[in-house]
């Protein structure tokens, strides 16, 4: 099934839940209803499923009147899958759901206010990270672990380039090009400063955040102007220039790459962009201990920046679950339950609820206590979560890297490709 089939098959879900609204269970107490089975649906690796499997097992020694089944998969396929499951009335009781696509099921009924989902506690989360699934009054997904976009860099290519690790409370866009220049001159044709801040949707919005403006507002709109995006994309074509990029077809390519054959996982780039929870995964990759830096800012401030703590992913419930109560009961306990701690760890990100945090942290390998530290450290910098992608906005990271590539390769000149961009991704919110 395409995409946009999927989302066809999305649209009629509202339909569908208004036409059986009258009927169905209520979702009562599991423990009244007997046995009851919840289906709960995933996407990621091998080694997240078996962790999940674990804490699912964990799950169950608690609570044996509720059976849980796993249904999981890779990215690629999740969305598809779940849309139809969705439009079919048969969707997951428990769903992990992204943030690029938690307003576009929400909107539409699909999802349960978890406001009013019976046991879930809340009250051990850091306040600014339940924002992120909060929207309308509801709060539709539930954090299931805490990042922010930030930069990767590899210490071992700056120490063999000569290059000092930057200052990044204080450094500027054009110190980031400074340095990133610098170092693909020193590396001397085996590798390259950085990798291209527009391969994600995620760096514009913090270009446009620290200007004053959001790529969305919280009434589901696109909130930056065609002039920040074109200063962004003018960026986007100094990195070129100086060479602190590699080639436009190399960046091309990086941006469809699985994460171990990216540029920075095989050790071409000395620093990439990317978020805090892949530390472990690049490291692991790249063999190497990468350290996570601060996004540059316009002012060389690090309070300016425009960084914000994201949900990494979240816990939601379907609207039409049959056992929301039960599906609570579960949520609750991936959320708050120190044995779920202890064996997810900071697979989803570091743990939103504090207590879990701190029990768990040192138990984490290196990368992730490095993570966990980060999120710590740029918590007193931080601005106000960034409001949900609206109906359509989900698109948006495969939009922006086309033109991103576009200005590369010098096919569209950056005023050119700032309209046409917005005026797609607008189209898409249509």
């Amino acid at each position: 099934m395409t995409r946009l089939k999927a989302l066809a098959a999305v649209a009629i879900v509202s339909t569908l839940l208004v036409a059986s609204a009258c009927g169905g269970d209520s979702g009562g107490p599991a423990a009244k209803d007997g046995e009851v089975t919840l289906r709960f649906s995933w996407w990621g690796s091998d080694a997240r499923t078996k962790l999940t499997q674990s804490a699912i097992d964990a799950f169950q020694k608690e609570h044996p009147n509720i059976k849980i089944k796993g249904e999981y998969g890779e990215w690629a396929g999740y969305w598809d899958k779940l849309a139809t499951t969705v439009a079919a009335n048969d969707a997951p009781d428990v769903i992990q759901m992204d943030e690029k696509y938690l307003r576009e099921y929400a909107d539409r009924g699909a999802l349960l206010d978890l406001k009013k989902a019976g046991d879930l506690k809340t009250d051990k989360f850091q306040p600014d990270t339940l924002g992120a699934g909060e929207f309308d009054g509801g709060l539709y997904g539930l954090n299931a672990g805490i990042n922010s976009f930030a930069v990767l860099a590899n210490p071992a290519l700056f120490k063999a380039a000569g290059v000092a690790l930057p200052n990044d409370t204080t450094w500027t866009w054009d110190d980031y090009n400074r340095i990133a220049a610098e170092l693909t001159t020193k590396l001397n044709g085996k590798g390259w400063g950085t990798g291209v801040i527009g391969a994600n949707e995620a760096g514009l919005n913090l270009w446009a955040r620290q200007n004053g403006e959001s790529l969305w507002t919280p009434d589901g709109n696109v909130g930056v102007s065609a002039g920040q995006t074109a200063k962004f994309f003018e960026y986007v074509l100094k990195l070129r220039d100086s060479k602190a990029i590699p080639s436009a077809e190399t960046i091309t390519q990086d941006m469809t790459a699985s994460l171990d054959q990216t540029s920075l996982a095989t050790g071409k780039v000395a620093m990439s962009f990317g978020w805090s929870n892949q530390l472990n995964a690049f490291s692991k990759a790249s063999g190497q201990e990468l350290k996570l830096l601060r996004i540059p800012s316009a002012t060389g401030q690090a309070a300016k920046n425009g960084s914000y703590y994201k949900g990494s992913m979240f816990w939601s419930v379907s609207s039409r679950s049959k056992h929301r109560e039960a599906a609570a009961q579960f949520v609750n306990f991936l959320a708050n339950n120190p044995a779920a701690g202890s064996i997810l760890l900071a697979e989803r990100g570091v743990p939103p609820n504090t207590e879990i945090r701190a029990a768990v942290t040192s138990k984490l390998q290196p990368a992730d206590a490095a993570s966990a530290k980060f999120i710590e450290d740029i918590g007193k910098e931080l601005g106000e979560p960034s409001p949900a992608p609206p109906v359509g906005g989900g698109q948006v990271e495969k939009i922006i890297q086309r033109y991103t590539t576009e200005v590369l390769f010098g096919r569209l000149a950056p005023d050119k490709a700032a309209q046409q961009f917005l005026d797609e991704v607008n189209g898409e919110l249509k």
